[in-house]
């Protein structure tokens, strides 16, 4: 025999203690100033660490450390510098984001469904059209900096 929850006649859900009510489910919505940007620069830093594990990532963050810089030997202003080391970041906050997704998805179950496959390949989509962007913007800026 199952335990039933008591379900509060006004609300329509399973009635809780008034212990619990009160918590926050997260508690960095309760913190303010610097103590938020504190536990969020954390929890940005364990992001960065997660995705380091991945193998697209690490290989975009590794080429991110010799373009960024290249971006500043080829930009002949500030504009084209940021265009060209924004567009190689671009890469890897969209991997990020497709890693997240494909994570959430994986949570969920690993049984094959076409809605987990139309939200996969759709983050993996998002990581091809950034690449797209970068790969064109550098091809210009060579072309802009080397042929005219």
């Amino acid at each position: 025999m199952s335990q039933q929850v008591p379900f509060s006649a006004s609300e329509k859900s399973p009635a809780i203690p008034p212990s619990q009510a009160d918590a926050p489910v997260n508690p960095q919505k309760n913190r303010k100033g610097l103590s938020r940007v504190w536990h969020a620069m954390g929890y940005s830093l364990a992001g960065l660490r997660a995705g380091w594990h991945e193998t697209a990532f690490r290989q975009e963050a590794i080429a991110s450390v010799v373009l960024v810089p290249a971006a500043f030997w080829l930009g002949r202003s500030w504009i084209e510098t940021v265009l060209l080391a924004g567009t190689v970041v671009l890469i890897m906050i969209v991997e990020l984001l497709n890693t997240g997704i494909e994570t959430a998805i994986d949570r969920i179950g690993p049984e094959w469904h076409d809605l987990s496959k139309r939200a996969k390949d759709m983050g993996s989509a998002a990581v091809l059209l950034s690449l797209l962007l970068c790969a064109g913007t550098w091809a210009m800026a060579l072309y802009q900096r080397l042929a005219a």
